[in-house]
């Protein structure tokens, strides 16, 4: 194992002083790795992080950004956009950073709301669409992180200035640092939106640093650690556990070049430690699955019986006892012939594997344990901070984890999951009423629906605002159904639909690739023709009755449609972090619903 760096005293908790103790720990080492292309890589040790930070802050102060006031940030995930984030914090301005993913018009109407007095763009060209989208009519300093465009500030340029405003007054930094405390505000987060209108919640200093302090006592990684990001920055999981934690715990970060060379990405890097969505999760397991089923029928025996041999050994450790001597010869011969294969493809390193932002599904965490890497599942949110993490020794596939150190959880009458500690937001932006609505009694009203088991690990059931209550008075949660659809390579999305309705159907996406393994299924087409084939209706039909063959009479799905699309982000069907917004998909699909209705076909 590494170093680590000492804790900060709460009465001295900001963002600024938690890098000068990176620096101080780690100084030379590397901290940030950003692509330049063709296998060559930028890097920033931590002495250089803390300087850019400081240019960067004394550069807004020179155009007239101080404490309090907001900064806008449009970027994708890149090692300048952390240099510029901590610039802003460190300088006691607020960081709010929009989703990319977003429609520039709907990013532009939040950088508007935000009220900022600088905005910081990734490059000419999102800077060019922004404007199209209505941002030339702030009339506000610009600055690029990357390149240069006409009427804008370079971050070269910046750090620039901040180092002659440095250099001409030897005490500005001191004054910069004293000026920020830690009950200041940091971070502006722009909440998803996946149950209605996105809101914006402010997080302070204390609080952020609080969260990083959760993780040194539950999460084995340091300098010694390899790590990948690549998450959009707007999302709690990425700013705190792979920009802020990282700093805290002295990991370097390497970023990715985008999705499409994130399977080149891996096997080159090889990481340790991998945080992802279940999104990603499960399009792996889909490739895995997929090609399996091209393979030949020894081949496919081969890897069902080696999955059957490591679910035993999970469950007997699970259980609290050793797998049976069979298993475990059984299991050694498999990991070598199968299972260290797949995970090669994640580079072969990979000790710490981590889902957030949604729920995983317990059939999916279930086969990751199995081929001998368990994914680790913890809950976070924008107005509580990340709060519980599943024991990396001791994961429990389905489950959420128990409470962080400092995180007190408990159960509302309804059985909502409510929050205490110092990781809680600070409110919403701007919004009274909206904050009295969640902050109650001191308790933070998740919205989540949940359960505590008897050793503290937490098992979220479902939303409140997502509960389907049948014509018969029967209540669902849609997403423990949903989330049974996760190990069929077939299904991409499935959204379950029966609010006050007589009985339960759903609306399901289909993985192209995955239906070219379907007998009798057209080649080569488009998801229009998919979702007209015999053949595939008649896959999705046994699916189905597998998944409804686990739930209760009342629950089950009788009928399906099989769209020609995808759910997606531009449709307003899907937020920035891949949760489905149920409102919108029902108002976008009300034709194909209600042929749903019509007659009573089952499956």
């Amino acid at each position: 194992m590494g170093k680590m760096a000492p804790s900060l005293p709460a009465d001295r908790r900001t963002v600024y002083r938690m890098l000068l103790q990176s620096e101080a720990t780690w100084g030379s080492a590397v901290a940030l790795r950003q692509p330049l292309g063709k296998g060559q890589y930028r890097e920033w040790n931590w002495q250089a992080y803390r300087q850019a930070a400081e240019e960067v802050a004394a550069g807004l102060r020179s155009l007239g950004a101080g404490v309090g006031d907001v900064v806008g940030l449009a970027s994708e995930t890149r090692a300048e956009f952390y240099i510029a984030d901590v610039g802003v914090m460190t300088n006691g301005s607020i960081a709010a950073t929009v989703y990319t993913s977003m429609p520039p018009a709907d990013q532009v109407r939040t950088l508007r709301a935000c009220d900022p007095k600088v905005l910081i763009i990734e490059n000419e060209k999102m800077l060019g669409v922004l404007e199209a989208a209505g941002l030339s009519e702030l009339d506000l300093p610009r600055v690029l992180l990357s390149g240069t465009a006409l009427g804008t500030i370079s971050l070269a340029q910046l750090q620039e200035m901040g180092r002659a405003a440095l250099a001409a007054d030897s005490g500005l930094m001191a004054r910069i640092e004293n000026d920020v405390r830690p009950e200041d505000y940091a971070i502006l987060y722009l909440t998803s939106g996946a149950t209605g209108e996105p809101k914006m919640g402010l997080v302070t200093h204390f609080s952020a640093v609080t969260n990083c302090e959760c993780g040194p006592p539950v999460l084995p990684v340091d300098d010694d650690d390899v790590t990948l990001a690549f998450l959009p920055s707007a999302h709690i999981t990425q700013r705190m556990v792979m920009e802020l934690l990282m700093m805290r715990m002295g990991v370097p970060v390497t970023f990715s070049e985008g999705l499409t060379k994130m399977p080149a990405e891996l096997r080159t890097l090889k990481p340790t430690f991998f945080v992802a969505p279940p999104r990603v999760w499960e399009k792996i397991y889909t490739s895995i699955t997929t090609e399996i089923r091209k393979k030949p029928a020894m081949v496919r025996r081969l890897f069902y019986m080696g999955l059957g041999v490591g679910a035993e050994a999970v469950r007997a450790r699970s259980e609290g006892r050793s797998p049976s001597p069979w298993v475990q010869a059984s299991l050694k011969f498999f990991d070598r012939a199968v299972f260290a294969k797949i995970r090669e493809r994640l580079g072969g390193r990979m000790r710490i594997a981590a889902s957030g932002s949604a729920p995983l599904g317990k059939d999916l965490a279930e086969f990751y344990a199995a081929i001998g890497m368990p994914l680790i599942e913890g809950y976070g949110l924008t107005e509580g901070g990340v709060v519980t993490l599943n024991p990396i020794t001791k994961p429990r596939a389905g489950s959420i984890g128990v409470a962080l150190p400092g995180c007190e959880l408990k159960i509302a009458s309804d059985g909502e999951l409510l929050i205490r500690g110092a990781t809680v937001f600070a409110g919403y932006f701007r919004d009274s009423d909206a904050t009295a609505m969640v902050l109650r009694d001191g308790w933070l009203h998740t919205g989540d629906v949940a359960e505590i088991d008897a050793d503290g690990y937490v098992w979220i059931t479902g939303r409140k605002k997502e509960l389907i209550v049948s014509s018969n008075g029967k209540k669902i949660y849609p997403s423990r159904i949903e989330s049974l659809f996760k190990l069929e390579p077939l299904v991409n999305q499935v959204l379950l639909i029966g609010d006050g309705l007589p009985y339960m159907t759903a609306l399901i996406t289909v993985n192209a690739a995955a239906a070219e393994t379907v007998k009798g299924a057209p080649a080569r087409a488009t998801l229009a023709e998919l979702a007209e084939s015999d053949a595939l209706n008649g896959e999705m039909k046994r699916i189905v009755k597998r998944v409804n063959g686990q739930l209760a009479p009342f629950e089950q799905i009788r009928k399906f449609k099989i769209l020609d699309r995808e759910f997606s982000i531009e449709s307003g069907e899907i937020t920035p972090t891949m949760k489905l917004r149920r409102g919108k998909v029902l108002e976008n699909c009300k034709g194909e619903i209600s042929g749903l209705y019509v007659g009573r076909e089952d499956v």
